[in-house]
């Protein structure tokens, strides 16, 4: 575990260099597309790979948005000397997960207990969007 912080930081800056990279792509790919053929799409399927393919993009960049938040993070707990606590209760993260993950927050027992919360706020918001869908009205 030594080694930790040169590995964070490699990690973050090969997020951020995809990131530059597809927020490139994305440009130039937007640019030909106002400077090239000016025709409508051959046919609907053109329209919706050029869509999934845009789309794709899009959860790609939140994607990695998103690493190098949880990066930073885990830059600065080991700057302050918490990196590898879980910031939920407090105990030591075990030393295969911070490996597999070394970004990672929270212990195995606390993750699978958010994930769970996570899934029944979930559900429970299905039901409620079904409950307002079955009685006809949103009040």
């Amino acid at each position: 575990m030594d080694n930790i912080g040169p590995r964070l930081e490699q990690d973050l800056k090969v997020a951020v260099s995809r990131l530059r990279q597809l927020g490139v792509a994305v440009a130039v790919n937007e640019l030909s597309r106002a400077i090239g053929d000016h025709s409508p799409f051959a046919d609907e399927v053109d329209a919706i790979q050029a869509n999934e393919s845009r789309e794709i993009g899009f959860a790609t960049r939140e994607l990695l948005v998103e690493r190098v938040k949880r990066l930073s993070g885990a830059l600065n707990r080991l700057k302050e000397g918490e990196y590898g606590t879980c910031v939920e209760c407090d105990e030591r993260i075990s030393p295969a997960r911070l490996y597999a993950m070394p970004e990672v927050q929270t212990c195995v027992r606390c993750q699978d207990r958010l994930e769970r919360l996570g899934r029944r706020f979930e559900q429970d918001e299905r039901r409620s969007l079904f409950a307002v869908s079955d009685n006809g009205s949103d009040d």
